[in-house]
């Protein structure tokens, strides 16, 4: 029997059996995205043995490059696709495509076969995670919505804690095959439990999947002032997170001489994130999505220019521990910022929240890979500039914030 699901938004989050599993299973499509990525890092070397890199190659990392560009391009078929047909199906489809393709991963005899599988991968696994956010938005709003996105966010941090550890306890005893076998095995497994998913798009709330249709959503979206202006400040806020990502290993390896330190430091900052996300859940209950949102984009701004000051105070070179907590408090606060930004960008367009979620996961995910790899080559051997980066981002996501919700009602 499948658990009970409404159409029209609500208030709670979960406080039944039937909600708690809801929250469960949509937890589970949106960590797809990020298993496909953070499971195979500790295969690399076995990876490059197999297909004749030297030991040092950095043609390895296409494997994940392929997976983004898919996870890119995927949102533009789900989300219009999730608007005409419903969202059971599409999300069925996105997952069989993400089985499949990490199948075909597995057992490709060529290099540019595996990255071909990939690449199909990461256009699968976009569909789990832009359907769920358009499956919350159908049963959620406001509020309601922003706490449950704080709860999934929680979760989706800790994916790259428990993956990398899950990736070398497969490799330990079974060939390196196994980190591209185990996710289809997953799938296979999810599209078993989405099985009892009802149906959250009615009927009548459906749109025709034609160009005009799918172009008249899209204009919706960022003919929205809320809507559009939140997209863009999330997008500055991933490229927060993506200049982290792609600068950690370098700051500590390179600033500190600290590489055996590198694991407990990004460890230590995504367990940070994780409970961040799970206190601003019960902050959102406590002081609404709309006044959360505008406070924590202030004291964000705040913390990242106290970090650029400790940083250009010491030359460029503060205590790691000091660094480490400093560094913390504007990365927590924006992945805190990104789920009620994202609540608060859905909320205006229920009528098309497949089509506005496709637009959200494209242009945030897109636009913050490329800021981040736009903050990469400004590293001069110190941290000043990646705290520099850091404050520039979070100057323009808090004006957009500021300006974007500043006509939002509390309730929203």
């Amino acid at each position: 029997m499948p658990f009970t699901a409404t159409a029209t938004p609500t208030t709670r989050t979960g406080g039944t059996a039937e909600g708690k599993e809801f929250i469960a299973l949509v937890t589970a499509l949106m960590a797809t995205s990020a298993l496909g990525i953070d499971l195979m890092l500790p295969a690399f070397s076995d990876i490059r043995a197999e297909f004749g890199m030297a030991a040092d190659s950095t043609s390895v990392t296409w494997v994940v490059t392929a997976y983004f560009l898919g996870m890119a391009v995927g949102p533009w078929l789900y989300g219009p696709a999730s608007d005409r047909f419903g969202r059971r199906k599409p999300l069925l489809a996105g997952l069989t495509l993400y089985g499949v393709a990490a199948t075909l991963a597995a057992v490709a005899p060529t290099w540019p076969l595996v990255i071909l599988a990939r690449f199909l991968w990461g256009v699968g696994a976009s569909g789990p995670r832009t359907i769920s956010v358009a499956i919350i938005r159908d049963r959620y709003d406001g509020d309601s919505m922003a706490r449950l996105m704080s709860i999934i966010m929680a979760v989706f941090l800790l994916v790259p804690i428990v993956a990398p550890a899950a990736g070398a306890g497969l490799l330990a005893v079974l060939p390196w095959e196994s980190v591209f076998w185990f996710p289809a095995v997953v799938a296979a497994g999810l599209m078993l439990w989405a099985r009892r998913l009802p149906e959250t798009l009615s009927h009548e709330q459906r749109r025709p999947l034609t160009r005009k249709a799918v172009a008249q959503a899209a204009r919706e979206v960022v003919g929205h002032r809320q809507t559009l202006t939140l997209i863009l400040a999330m997008t500055m806020l991933f490229g927060v997170l993506s200049v982290y990502l792609g600068s950690s290993e370098v700051i500590v390896t390179d600033v500190y001489d600290k590489e055996q330190w590198f694991p407990l430091f990004f460890g230590a900052i995504a367990v940070v994130l994780a409970l961040s996300s799970l206190n601003n859940a019960r902050l959102v209950r406590r002081i609404g999505v709309r006044r959360l949102v505008r406070r924590m984009a202030v004291v964000g701004l705040a913390s990242a220019a106290v970090l650029v000051a400790v940083s250009v105070a010491t030359d460029g070179t503060p205590n790691l521990i000091l660094f480490s907590a400093l560094l913390s408090i504007p990365l927590a606060l924006g992945q805190g910022l990104s789920p009620n930004s994202n609540a608060l960008a859905m909320a205006p367009l229920p009528h098309v929240a497949g089509t506005a979620s496709s637009i959200i996961a494209t242009v945030t995910s897109g636009g913050g890979a490329v800021l981040g790899g736009v903050a990469s080559g400004f590293f001069d051997g110190t941290v000043t500039p990646f705290a520099l980066t850091i404050l520039a981002y979070f100057v323009v996501a808090t004006a957009l914030i500021l300006w974007g919700t500043a006509t939002v009602q509390d309730s929203q």
